[in-house]
């Protein structure tokens, strides 16, 4: 089993074990795409927290409560499974490999800045997106905050949005795991994203651009039910 990786070795074939973000980031890194260097925790390295903690049965157990109509109940179900996360003990092999690759990015003695980012199996498919359901955290340094942000994004596939987007569309919980994409952080003075306006189809303007000076923040914040799979990805500054 591979836990911790490089983004380079990874590819569309990979989505299995580094979720659909990591295969698609080493993707475009094999086209030569100017990729921030990273690495990948993988899904085995999520499966042998949750297996070790023998929290699983736990997890689908606090699943079951949640009801797609009642918004209430998933953040409640979703809170559950967090808490799960929290207290899981990670392996001092796994930490050691975790610890090894964020040193690489660095400098000697300056711990590196990096986004953490989720990497669901689910996630980025012809057929479902889950955009904006689990979390991505900017600016993390440290050990300690790396290791807060990780969990966090583990127990982010299990956040209440992506609980009712995986129930209407008929994903069965038990078979969904989550990759977690470490990339080091590069100041820039322009940021913005690029949205397909509809996957699966061709257009003549198939994408929607948005940008701005400076670090990244949402140009507009979205409120309201919070089991749309609209709704945005909460990004979070996280410090030593």
């Amino acid at each position: 089993m591979t836990h911790v990786a490089p983004l380079d070795r990874f590819g569309p074939a990979d989505v299995a074990i580094a979720g659909g973000k990591g295969a698609g980031l080493g993707d475009l890194i094999a086209a030569g795409m100017p990729v921030p260097p990273g690495f990948v925790i993988t899904t085995d390295a999520y499966r042998e927290v949750v297996s070790a903690n023998g929290i699983q049965g736990a997890i689908l157990a606090a699943h079951e409560t949640a009801r797609v109509e009642d918004p209430a109940s998933l953040e409640a179900a979703a809170a559950t499974i967090a808490g799960l996360f929290e207290s899981a003990v990670i392996s001092p092999a796994l930490a050691a490999d975790i610890e090894s690759a964020y040193a690489a990015l660095g400098l000697p003695g300056a711990p590196a800045a990096v986004a953490v980012r989720s990497s669901a199996t689910a996630e980025d498919l012809e057929d479902a997106s889950f955009a904006g359901q689990q979390e991505t955290f900017l600016n993390v340094v440290g050990m300690a905050a790396l290791g807060e942000a990780i969990r966090r994004c583990w127990a982010s596939l299990w956040s209440g949005p992506a609980i009712a987007y995986r129930r209407r569309e008929g994903i069965d919980p038990a078979e969904v795991a989550l990759a977690v994409v470490v990339q080091g952080a590069r100041p820039r003075r322009l940021r913005g994203g690029a949205i397909h306006r509809r996957p699966g189809q061709r257009a003549a303007r198939p994408y929607r651009h948005r940008c701005h000076l400076g670090p990244w923040r949402s140009p507009r914040r979205r409120t309201g039910d919070p089991r749309s799979p609209r709704r945005r990805r909460r990004h979070r500054n996280v410090g030593a």
